[in-house]
């Protein structure tokens, strides 16, 4: 192979002339982690909410989270990035929009990419909990109420915790792909770390050094994640209760 390696490459001063193309990768490496992190909170958050919308009596409510599902789970998610990206600043009101597109570049493609990640990733949330409810035996739900808790309290105090700790294993799958869906936010401009990667191969021409880089730091969130993942599950299991020994 003619291919001349050249590790160093790394060490060098970067274009910019700020830092060197350790610190570029370094750099999307850290956007990476914290907007996979935002989106994955609201992503939890907003799914948890919709996922007990979905199993509740009042139609409408069960409706909307219906709604929400069906759409952010069925438009391509490239798709989304460029209507928040692009489309929505000119929706808002002139006073929003012009105050969001006079926001500093990255602060605009982050947020973007947050918001859209977050949604993306909350409709697959959603049916996980969902299911995760929907498989409980329906004398828990029962007993809640005849010990005289409410519907929330309920679904608070009895359904979730055990929901929760059934849909761990899929919950963590979607963690990660979080964190892999990230590397669309490239196409908007932002400089993540799948961005840095290809930027790393423009200026220096070393694609396989780069890309190589690129994917042990991938490999090394994978394995984190499932390592923190696993302990937690391991930790809150319910002795006797399925998936537990």
């Amino acid at each position: 192979m003619a291919y001349a390696w050249h590790w160093e490459i790394f060490l060098q001063p970067a274009a910019s002339g700020e830092t060197t193309y350790l610190g570029w990768v370094l750099a999307g490496f850290e956007t990476t982690i914290v907007l996979s992190l935002l989106a994955w909170v609201m992503a939890l958050l907003l799914g948890a909410l919709m996922g007990v919308l979905r199993t509740v009596p009042n139609r409408y409510l069960s409706g909307l989270a219906t709604a929400y599902v069906e759409f952010f789970r069925n438009v391509p998610l490239l798709v989304q990035l460029f209507s928040w990206y692009f489309v929505l600043p000119e929706l808002l009101p002139p006073a929003w929009g012009n105050a969001y597109k006079q926001l500093n570049p990255f602060l605009q493609q982050f947020l973007a990419a947050v918001i859209c990640l977050g949604l993306f990733t909350g409709a697959r949330v959603c049916e996980q909990v969902r299911s995760g409810i929907e498989s409980l035996p329906r004398g828990q739900k029962n007993a809640g109420l005849a010990l005289g808790l409410t519907l929330p309290q309920t679904y608070r105090h009895v359904m979730l915790p055990m929901a929760f700790r059934l849909i761990l294993p899929p919950l963590t799958s979607e963690f990660l792909n979080t964190f892999k869906n990230s590397a669309v936010a490239s196409t908007i401009g932002l400089l993540e770390l799948a961005a840095q990667g290809r930027q790393l191969v423009d200026y220096t021409a070393q694609p396989y050094e780069s890309f190589i880089a690129i994917t042990v730091l991938y490999m090394i969130i994978n394995i984190v994640v499932m390592t923190a993942m696993r302990w937690l599950e391991l930790r809150v299991r319910v002795p006797g209760y399925i998936g537990s020994k």
